[in-house]
């Protein structure tokens, strides 16, 4: 008796976590975030977004070269009191440049995660709408798994198409 009560334990744990396979699904989040990346333009809409300020870090950037270059090919020749100022110049531009920089790139960073942050959203939302409408009851990023039968469905395409 008691082996018969196993067996029918074992062979209904056996059916139920069938069907559990059938209500899994997984999803490639980063084959997703680049197409969608690409297909909204992202990358285009923050490149044009900070054109300016660094075109004008590049012009800063060149500007300094040609100074330091100046001073050390003319320097030996120079006054002490023309040499210590071009110096204390060159020291000012620096850091100047470098603030600026450091403000562009922190300034850039934060719009970029920003722009992730939309991103990231629509897709969330992109797979919970796949996957209520396909009676999908877990959902796994494809990269986080390490091993998956061929029966457990890919709802990328679907939710590629669903972002839209």
């Amino acid at each position: 008796m008691k082996k018969w009560l196993l067996a029918a334990g074992l062979g209904l744990a056996m059916v139920t976590s069938a069907q559990a396979a059938d209500k899994i699904a997984i999803v490639n989040m980063g084959n997703l975030f680049q197409q969608v990346a690409q297909k909204t333009g992202v990358s285009a809409t923050l490149e044009n977004e900070f054109k300016g300020r660094a075109g004008e870090l590049q012009g800063m950037e060149n500007d300094l070269q040609a100074k330091m270059q100046r001073l050390q090919r003319d320097g030996s020749t120079m006054k002490a009191s023309e040499r210590s100022k071009m110096e204390k110049d060159v020291m000012a531009q620096r850091q100047t440049f470098s603030q600026k920089a450091q403000a562009f790139e922190q300034d850039r960073q934060r719009r970029s995660n920003e722009e992730r942050g939309k991103l990231v959203t629509r897709i969330q939302s992109a797979v919970k709408a796949v996957a209520a409408d396909q009676s999908i009851d877990l959902v796994v990023d494809a990269n986080a798994v390490a091993y998956n039968s061929k029966d457990v469905k890919d709802i990328t395409a679907d939710v590629l198409k669903q972002v839209k």
